[in-house]
């Protein structure tokens, strides 16, 4: 049986107009008050949480908020949690 051709492909090139290097501003470091914001949400969400748990029934105004105190502790924790991915 006589063997087939083989044909050569050419090497793809993509065509140079479409695409055009972007240069990138460098970012630089955060904001010293950024972190102090960042590490404040952190903190004041673990306090609101620890004094809901240990003086919780003595406060007035914890004490009306009842299992809302959990969504605002966690809602604090979560704000500086999502903070630090905006962090440099």
């Amino acid at each position: 049986m006589p063997k087939s051709k083989v044909r050569k492909k050419t090497a793809y090139t993509p065509p140079a107009d479409r695409r055009t290097p972007v240069k990138i501003k460098a970012a630089g470091p955060s904001h010293p008050l950024y972190l102090i914001v960042m590490f404040g949400l952190m903190v004041i969400g673990l306090v609101w949480l620890v004094l809901n748990y240990i003086a919780g029934p003595k406060i007035p105004f914890l004490t009306e908020l009842g299992n809302w105190n959990f969504a605002i502790g966690f809602a604090l924790i979560i704000a500086g949690l999502f903070m630090t991915m905006k962090w440099r």
